[in-house]
């Protein structure tokens, strides 16, 4: 007679609970005496007139001797940044560099100043390793409340977003978690349960019940070490603008097809002059091969380019309108600023601000465009003149704005203290337009 054997599997309970609580007390001691709240003074044009405010921001120290790293839109236009340690000591900071590409900033504590050889760091994980559910603190000062803690999950490790907006972040995919971030967090570090730094809390939807995007800490990686060694992060341009080949393929018919299509190539660019044109499809950038199907790779092959060699002739593959292969040679400019310099002309109650490449291309400008005008005061010279917001100015009298740089030059030598009128040659679009600024010698 056979004999049944029946097993019976009693569930192991394991108070997860309890384990998860420690977990987060651990991860807590081991970043919460690195975490920086930020207090910057920002100097601003508003409306044509200076303007000064504090902020309050998050961040976290990195190193041993006292370098932060924070988001740009926290320290962008600071002249003075105070931070206050977990110690409750407030130390100055110096701003060492900035990326509004990534967003990222880095500071360096004033330690000698304030009699501080070395302060508590955080340790940088790895983000590549990230999984959604996985379990993720976000500390930080929401809403000025310095030292704060919130709980959540990675709901998304390659959310993707269009360069528009302040969510535009051509050169990484953003980490989603529903862990409370909200304004004063941005800076501060998304923690895994190991304590290690996996993200640099940004930003935060309204209305979105703890939507919250940080941007993953490998991108820090590269950021900080170019800002610590250069001031600045030094990318490859070459003028094209990309977009996943999905619905390509499908109109052709084509499911195998690879690469990535070129959306837009800007005038003048290196790869306008090298042949490549708008419906191109680029199969391998200097001897590698790229693909985007879906938008969430573009990043990758952005930050391909973006580490070109400057100055160097490079290789791009591609099929043509009709799927013919061909190969160009370029070579990389570097690429330009993100934002440009402003400035306030105090005489003239206005305000200006120099074109960079990105301000030239969002707004359609030619090449020779140089200056724009970005603020009117109320009731000042330039308003009574007719001057308008957004126009650029192109000549003054009868001398061809050249840089901001001359602009400047030229007003504080000359225009502000001669006490004459001047003639604004002004354009808006297509259309010309004069402006006379009355001098206070004038009738």
């Amino acid at each position: 007679m056979r004999k049944l054997f029946i097993l019976v599997v009693v569930p192991l309970l394991i108070f997860a609970g309890d384990n998860l609580e420690d977990q987060i007390r651990k991860a807590r001691q081991k970043v919460f005496p690195a975490l920086v709240h930020i207090q910057p003074i920002k100097e601003f044009v508003d409306s044509g007139e200076p303007q000064k405010v504090q902020v309050t921001g998050s961040g976290f120290i990195f190193s041993e001797d006292g370098y932060v790293l924070t988001n740009n839109h926290v320290a962008e236009k600071a002249r003075f940044v105070m931070c206050t340690l977990s110690s409750k000591k407030e130390v100055e900071a110096e701003v060492i560099g900035l990326d509004p590409w990534t967003d990222l900033a880095v500071l360096k504590l004033k330690l000698e100043k304030n009699g501080i050889k070395k302060v508590p760091f955080a340790r940088l994980g790895n983000s590549e390793r990230l999984q959604v559910g996985q379990v993720v603190l976000a500390l930080g000062s929401p809403l000025g409340l310095a030292r704060s803690l919130t709980m959540g999950v990675i709901s998304s490790v390659d959310r993707y977003f269009d360069q528009a907006g302040s969510m535009t972040s051509p050169y990484n995919l953003w980490i989603q978690t529903d862990a409370a971030i909200n304004p004063g967090n941005s800076g501060g570090p998304l923690v895994n349960l190991k304590g290690d730094v996996i993200g640099i809390n940004a930003r935060a939807i309204t209305f979105g019940e703890n939507l919250g995007f940080a941007i993953p800490i490998n991108t820090a990686k590269f950021v900080i070490k170019q800002l610590m060694e250069k001031g600045e992060v030094e990318r490859a341009w070459i003028g094209v603008e990309w977009q996943e080949i999905k619905g390509l393929r499908a109109y052709l018919n084509k499911p195998d097809l690879q690469g990535v299509l070129l959306r837009e190539v800007e005038k003048n660019s290196p790869a306008e002059k090298a042949g490549l044109k708008a419906g191109f499809v680029i199969t391998e950038i200097n001897g590698e091969k790229v693909t985007a199907v879906y938008q969430e790779e573009l990043p990758k092959v952005r930050l391909l380019v973006s580490s070109l060699p400057v100055g160097k002739q490079i290789t791009l593959k591609y099929l043509d309108q009709h799927l013919r292969p061909g190969q160009v040679s370029l070579v990389p400019k570097k690429q330009g600023k993100f934002s440009g310099n402003e400035y306030y002309c105090k005489e003239w109650g206005m305000s200006v601000k120099e074109i960079t490449p990105r301000i030239r291309k969002n707004f359609r400008l030619s090449e020779t465009d140089r200056v724009l005008i970005t603020g009117i005061q109320l009731g000042g010279p330039a308003q009574e003149a007719g001057v308008f917001r957004a126009a650029v100015l192109t000549k003054i009298d009868d001398h061809p704005i050249k840089s901001i740089d001359q602009f400047i030059t030229n007003y504080e030598n000359q225009y502000s203290k001669d006490g004459k009128d001047h003639l604004l040659w002004l354009k808006i679009g297509d259309v010309n337009r004069f402006a006379l600024i009355k001098g206070k010698n004038s009738q």
